[in-house]
């Protein structure tokens, strides 16, 4: 055999190879019902948090999960620095944002799933602090999460509330905010009211924390898509369509009754 009949034949036997390979990867994926990595945030209960089994559980892995079910996809439940979200999404290292995740004030950045979750944004604040209404908060320290639809209301339309504080501070997550609410080194912590009905129902000293009547701003949950992501969207949305319909939605809901979220569903 000459050189180049060896090398045309060796290029056949690399290109027949590949082939073979690309085609077993493509029926594992059929096989497999392809997968779904949800990105979350582990410290925002009850959307999304770790039980005392050490497992990531809430209502929009929950969700997630029934979703994914029911097309035969595996849910890959990816924690992410909600800092680092965008960057997440849109690597391709997760297939969407699902985790109390605000559309208002966001809704051209992505491709977006109808609302589910009707949302208030609250102050958290200790019982006996003395501090009653928003006009209390008048040379405070207030903390909220960095890029929190909180913080988008008091740096937007409660802007002006927030420049009688002493001080608004970002934090990495509402664990750290009531701890330092415990210590003193904040006065008020302000956050979506799920996650402070939450946070204050299963704390045994829970009885020492009060939400003001007072709302900041209301807002609604959806799950985000990257830009122009419109197939996985529609997929996602035709099944969650369905579950609403037949009632699983609700009955998801009621596995978090204690904080709120069956009475935040939006209504279908």
């Amino acid at each position: 055999m000459n050189k180049k009949i060896k090398y045309i034949f060796l290029g056949f036997i690399i290109c027949t190879i590949a082939v073979v390979c690309l085609n077993a990867n493509l029926l594992t994926s059929e096989d497999n019902g392809g997968t779904l990595i949800v990105g979350f945030d582990s410290e925002f209960p009850p959307y999304g948090f770790i039980d005392d089994n050490g497992e990531y559980a809430g209502f929009d892995l929950d969700l997630a999960q029934e979703v994914c079910d029911r097309n035969n996809w595996t849910l890959i439940k990816q924690p992410i620095d909600w800092d680092a979200k965008d960057t997440e999404l849109n690597s391709g290292t997760i297939d969407c944002i699902w985790s109390g995740f605000t559309i208002n004030g966001r809704e051209s950045q992505y491709t977006w799933s109808d609302p589910y979750i009707d949302n208030k944004q609250v102050i958290v604040v200790k019982k006996d602090s003395g501090i009653n209404t928003l006009g209390d908060l008048s040379g405070k320290i207030v903390e909220t999460q960095r890029d929190s639809s909180a913080l988008a209301a008091l740096e937007g339309d409660q802007k002006p509330l927030a420049d009688t504080f002493e001080k608004l501070t970002q934090i990495a997550d509402y664990n750290t905010g009531f701890m330092d609410l415990d210590s003193g080194a904040c006065d008020a912590v302000a956050m979506d009211l799920g996650v402070a009905q939450y946070n204050i129902n299963s704390k045994e000293d829970g009885n020492k924390y009060i939400i003001l009547d007072e709302e900041i701003s209301s807002e609604q949950y959806a799950i985000g898509f990257m830009k122009g992501n419109v197939e996985l969207r529609d997929q996602v949305q035709k099944t969650l369509d369905e579950m609403f319909k037949d009632g699983t939605v609700a009955k998801i809901a009621e596995k978090y009754s204690d904080y709120g979220v069956p009475g935040s569903l939006v209504k279908k």
